[in-house]
This record gives structure tokens, sequence and C-alpha cells, in this order.
């Protein structure tokens, strides 16, 4: 059978420490999802209490209403050019998707526009106009106090972003929009907004990112050169290139909110790591990562809210295969995988590699991605000779085995041997055979 990992939590209470906060996207590019109201039975049955739309359907935030789930709204990039020009525009739609609502829907913040630097039709010049617009809009309502404004940025926004100690926004936005937005935030006490996907990072560098690093696992780290400190997560480093770039600006007193993070279950035959396993592990350890409490190594009390996208795989999204299968559900409520979304369910989380689909060596997911697993009927004696190679000449990984270890347990040869085959089998390109 295949290794499984232990994954031992350690949780702070509330008492000892204030911890960071999961939600996540409710994007409905999608065929056949349930009603909003079963929508928010599911939210509430999983216990989470955050939650991010892309848009202000009205159905949605009535079904929100008394739910006592937060929720960010937003105004989509169609929008933002009638909501720059006209002040009126942003008076109408305020009053009509949020002051209309609130407080029996229990918005806490509007995110104006998403990833606007990336979208194709320019809309980036509309942005502070818009953002200025809407917040006047809620001080009319005398809501500005209550609900912070935003606007979600891709990391894409970041010119350099590693080591994590030189990150700096893109110069040609640094003037015209990031400084301008970032006084907007600290004079509101509002958080930049961000989204932030290792996958995209790992899928590109998988020949020098470990996957271990990229999905929260124990690892030796990567230390910035720049400061001296080590990084045990992608997740983490991104997020303090991010902080990074707004020390560098002086903008040091502006919080952080995660509102898009997540991995795929599946891709393409070119999109590395997009599988279920994966997709839990990046998952499951991110909520536990956020929910045990304590920020980033350069952010060390900068507890973080972050919003995982997405709740249901989304069907009618264009792109490649990982673009529809990011989603926690299928939209029929079924689990994609199981993880644990609150620091109750965390007691108990055991991270499970994936299991073998056959007797076979070798196993494939619908993402193209392999493992190798080791054949029980081989017998021990044949698989201590294969183990003793694979950790020796051989060159596999075999530190998180070894009695202590996170991967030490089940204590079988079979066990230890399917972790150290399948780790020789990465290192060597997913070679088909093994001395």
């Amino acid at each position: 059978m295949a290794p499984i990992f232990i994954l031992l939590l350690s949780l702070l209470s509330a008492s000892d420490a204030a911890t960071g906060a999961i939600g996540v996207n409710y994007g409905r590019i999608a065929s056949n999802l349930p009603s909003a109201s079963r929508v928010v039975r599911l939210l509430k049955s999983q216990r989470i209490d955050r939650v991010k739309v892309y848009d202000s359907d009205p159905a949605v935030l009535k079904a929100l209403a008394g739910s006592g789930i937060k929720l960010t709204v937003n105004l989509p990039n169609e929008l933002l050019s009638s909501a720059a020009r006209h002040p009126s525009y942003a008076a109408a739609w305020v009053k009509n998707n949020i002051a209309a609502y609130h407080p029996a829907t229990a918005i806490e913040a509007v995110a104006v526009g998403n990833e606007v630097f990336a979208d194709p039709h320019n809309t980036t010049r509309f942005l502070l106009p818009a953002i200025y617009n809407v917040q006047k809009a809620l001080a009319k309502y005398k809501l500005d106090g209550v609900i912070k404004v935003s606007s979600p940025f891709a990391l894409s926004a970041i010119q350099n972003s590693y080591p994590a100690s030189a990150g700096s926004f893109r110069h040609d936005l640094v003037e015209p929009v990031i400084k301008p937005l970032l006084e907007f935030l600290k004079k509101t006490g509002s958080p930049l907004m961000i989204n932030v996907y290792p996958f995209f990072a790992y899928e590109s560098n998988a020949d020098v990112i470990p996957l271990d690093y990229a999905l929260f696992r124990p690892n030796t780290g990567v230390v910035d050169a720049g400061n001296g400190l080590r990084y045990f997560s992608l997740f983490d480093a991104q997020i303090d290139a991010v902080f990074a770039a707004m020390s560098a600006l002086k903008y040091d007193d502006v919080s952080i909110v995660v509102t898009e993070t997540g991995w795929p279950s599946k891709g393409d035959s070119n999109e590395i790591g997009a599988s279920v396993p994966n997709a839990a592990a990046f998952n499951g350890n991110l909520v536990r990562r956020i929910l045990s409490g304590g920020g980033t190594p350069l952010r060390p009390k900068a507890n973080l809210t972050v919003f995982l996208f997405a709740l249901f795989n989304e069907d009618r999204k264009f792109g490649p295969t990982s673009e529809r299968n990011f989603g926690l559900f299928y939209p029929d409520e079924r689990k994609v995988y199981n993880i644990p979304l609150t620091a109750e369910g965390l007691k108990g989380y055991v991270e499970q590699a994936a299991p073998p689909l056959s007797d076979g060596e070798r196993m494939k997911t619908g993402s193209g991605e392999t493992w190798c697993v080791a054949k029980g009927e081989a017998g021990k004696d044949q698989l201590q000779e294969g183990l003793d190679f694979a950790c020796g000449e051989g060159g596999a990984n075999c530190h998180p085995i070894q009695p202590g270890s996170t991967c030490f347990d089940p204590n079988t040869v079979e066990a230890h041997a399917s972790y150290a085959f399948n780790s020789y089998y990465q290192k060597n390109g997913r070679a088909t055979w093994m001395p």
C-alpha cells in the first residue's frame, strides 16, 4: 500500500494566540450548480464562515442573509469604466448591491475589479477612480467604517519575487497605480488583496522547485540570501515577496488578504503536479498552516485571511483542464477530496498519499502524472534489495522514511519501498524502468 504522510498538528488555543481565517471563493461558471440556498447550507455544514463571490447576484446575497457568513462582493471588471467615470453609477451600485442587503447579509468587503493588470480590456486606468467612487458611496450610507474596499491583484503585479526579500512591484505600475492604492488602503485600514498560486510557479519550474516545498510538506527549506530567513513553503515566500514590495515603498503597515489560492485536482498532460493527491495536500496543509496561527518569516505576527479557490469545479470555464478542476466540491455537492476546513477538523487530519490503482508498479491519474508503487507480491527480500538501492546508489530522498520522520509510519518494507521507489522514479524523469 502507498505510504501515509502523518501531519502532526499543534493548535494554539484562542487565548494563546490569534489565528488566521479560511474562506472560499464561490464561482458559478458551471453547469448544474445547486441553488444559492443549498450552497449556503453546504457552507454552513462545512462550517465555512467566509465567502467571496465574483458579482452581486441578488439570489446569492439574499440566500446569505442571516447566515452569519461574512461576504466579499465583487464589482466586476466590465463595470469599472462606468463606476470610474460616473460617481452616480457607483452610488447606485452600492445602494442596490450593498446597502440594500447589509447588515442582514454580512458584507465585509468590496473587491473592485479582479486582476485588472492582467485584463486584456485595459481596465487598469479605471481602477483607482472606481475605488474612490465606491468608497464615497459607502460613506454616503455610513458603511465606509465597516466595509473595506480593495482590489485583488495577480502575482504578475510583482516584478521580482525571488528571493522574497527582493520583492518589488512592476515599475510601470508603481507611480500611477500601486502607490496611490497603497495610500488609500493605509488611510482606510483596508488590506491589499492578492491572488497567489504556488501551483503555477511549480508547474513551470518543477525541475527546480521541490514538490514538498510547494505542498507545505516537511522539507529542509530554502534560505533567502537577502535576509537569511529560511522558508519552508513556496506560499510563504510568495506572500513575503509582496510584503517586501510594499516595504520597499514604505508601506509596512498595510495588511494582506489572500483572495485566491488553490491547486487543481486534474490537468492536461503538460500541467505538472495537477492531481487529486496534490490538491488535497496543498489545500489541507494550507488550512493547517493558516489556522494554526502565526505569520510568514518576514511578518511573523501577520495572521492571514485566505480564500480557497474554489468551492466548485466549474466546467464552463475556458482554458486548460486545470481551470475547470480547482473545486473542493463537484456541482452535486460531493467532495472532490476530503480535507478539514476548520481547526476542529484538523485535530484528526492525516494526509494520505495516492493509493495504488492496481497491483502494477505504476499508476496514472487524469493529470498525466505518474507514481511508482512497490509490488507487494515481489516479496520482502526483493523489496528490501530495491529499497537499499534506491536510498543508496539511486540517490532517492529517503530521509522522510527514517525513524521519527514524517513518513516512517506505516513501518513496513512495502510502504518504505513505495516511498523510495517513487522518489527515485520522479528524480529520474519518470523513466519506466528501475535497475
